[in-house]
């Protein structure tokens, strides 16, 4: 297993959750640091939706323009763990979350990602 999510669950509207990927270092080629992290998030019926993005060489990040100001994608380059912090959560934030990273540094795209972790499920009561 090379990425792992945690940290989902249920909350209400205006509350908030971390989310957490742990990254298997020696699983990525040449380094992990040459890659960027990102989140998405899916809902059925809907294609995968980007949420950010972080550069784990530089710390740089990106945002989709739904969850500015409210979610802060960052990196914790000893534990090799990217967080997601989220806050006041609407319920429209209602997705199963995904890790994932690539080389293309801070795509949005999906299929640019090479490296997928299983889901952890987001559920924002109203």
């Amino acid at each position: 297993v090379q990425l792992q999510a945690s940290g989902g669950g249920l909350v209400q509207a205006g509350g908030s959750l971390r989310l957490s990927c742990a990254a298997s270092r020696r699983a990525f080629s040449p380094t992990l640091s040459s890659y960027s992290m990102g989140w998405f998030r899916q809902t059925p019926g809907k294609e995968r939706e980007f949420v950010a993005s972080i550069l784990w060489e530089s710390g740089a990040t990106s945002y989709a323009d739904s969850v500015k100001g409210r979610f802060t994608i960052s990196g914790d380059n000893v534990k090799n763990t990217v967080l997601l912090q989220l806050n006041n959560l609407k319920p429209e934030d209602t997705a199963v979350y995904y890790c994932a990273a690539t080389r293309r540094s801070l795509s949005s795209s999906s299929p640019d990602y090479i490296y997928w972790g299983k889901g952890t499920q987001v559920t924002v009561s109203s």
